[in-house]
């Protein structure tokens, strides 16, 4: 635990990362809560956003955990990258994200409930773990790589590669190019080489013993692509060279070149999320980048910051309110404080008064921990 002061903090940044937390930590559940008082279409069709597409297919929800990724990219060039420039060995930064990244599978061990249930039957990869292990190797190919072709070459390949194993690597008895849960490569390597339990079926469904995991191995190896766009975004930001409004141009025009070669590419190379294919990788950074210009424009050129205060006050301590989500039953505060309320209103009103409720706490939460200048950081 750390006291930080706010002096240079990149407001939109924090700003949208708190809103891409704020769904997770219940935003989406208060959506769904409307969705399911109401026989309201629209709404359905929001609702509908708040879960993951099965296994084909783009839904809002998917995009909440390659956002966070971009995001913790494109602050990079601000932390790292600024600290080697002003002198600090390298062998120092690679030892602490090094650490970082170990913390984090760690932490991402825990959080899936290991300590609870025993490591007989453990699920070793997790997002924490994924967050940790991209950012790792994003820092090391900055820290190696100092021109933008040869980040772009590394960016390049990344996304090369899996493509090439995703869609001309045979799996036994199967063969190549099947991108299904049963056919896809990824599950073929996960079976292999990952210890515990791996959390998907032949159905795309969680599952106890599955045969394939959204979070394994060739999966994190790609979605180090979804870091490393997002450092192209924070050298853009952290430029002098350019306008505000130049920047905003520049980001926007890259999102959209990556969202139509993504939808050019799905036909013959699907976007699924659970495998990370290429084509999730360049549609999910494309909206990123293009939201990273929205809210680059909307609070640090015109000024809107405190209108995003709310979402700043989440983005602010990410990795804290992910993990006491997990391990504190908010709901059940929620219900202990606001009974009342669902009393008076029916049991109708339930589900959104309770779900606004869980909102509210955390908020409260984590705008006493700002208040007090605590930020959680590893």
């Amino acid at each position: 635990m750390k006291k930080l002061e706010n002096s240079g903090r990149i407001h939109s940044l924090d700003a949208l990362r708190g809103f891409d937390m704020f769904w997770i930590v219940g935003g989406g559940a208060f959506i769904v809560s409307l969705a399911g008082n109401n026989n309201i279409q629209w709404l359905d069709k929001l609702a509908l956003q708040f879960q993951h597409a099965t296994w084909e297919g783009f839904l809002f929800y998917d995009l909440i955990f390659p956002l966070f990724m971009f995001i913790s990219g494109a602050v990079i060039p601000f932390s790292i990258l600024s600290k080697a420039k002003k002198g600090v060995p390298k062998k120092h930064l690679i030892i602490k994200v090094l650490r970082r990244m170990l913390l984090l599978i760690a932490l991402g061990i825990v959080y899936n409930g290991t300590l609870r249930s025993g490591f007989s039957e453990a699920r070793y990869v997790s997002v924490l773990g994924q967050i940790g292990v991209a950012y790792f190797f994003t820092v090391v190919i900055l820290l190696f790589t100092h021109s933008v072709q040869g980040r772009l070459t590394w960016l390049t390949g990344i996304l090369v590669v899996t493509a090439i194993l995703q869609l001309f690597v045979p799996v036994p008895g199967i063969g190549a190019g099947v991108i299904t849960p049963e056919g896809c490569i990824n599950g073929f390597i996960d079976r292999m080489l990952l210890p515990g339990r791996l959390a998907y079926d032949a159905g795309g469904m969680i599952s106890g013993h599955g045969i394939y995991d959204a979070l394994g191995i060739l999966s994190t190896f790609s979605s180090i692509g979804i870091t490393l766009m997002g450092t192209f975004a924070g050298v853009v930001l952290k430029s002098d060279r350019h306008s505000e409004f130049r920047k905003t141009g520049m980001l926007t025009i890259a999102g959209a070149v990556l969202i139509i070669s993504a939808l050019i590419l799905h036909p013959v190379y699907p976007v699924v999320k659970n495998c990370w294919t290429s084509t999730y990788t360049l549609l999910a950074g494309g909206i990123s980048f293009m939201l990273v210009a929205l809210f680059y424009l909307l609070v640090d050129i015109w000024g809107g910051s405190k209108y995003f205060f709310f979402f700043r006050i989440i983005g602010m301590n990410p990795l804290f309110i992910y993990l006491f989500y997990r391990m504190v039953n908010v709901w059940f505060t929620s219900e202990f404080l606001f009974g009342w309320i669902v009393v008076h209103f029916g049991e109708g009103a339930k589900q959104p008064i309770l779900a606004f409720g869980n909102i509210l706490l955390v908020w409260l939460l984590l705008y006493f921990l700002y208040k007090k200048r605590i930020f959680i950081k590893i």
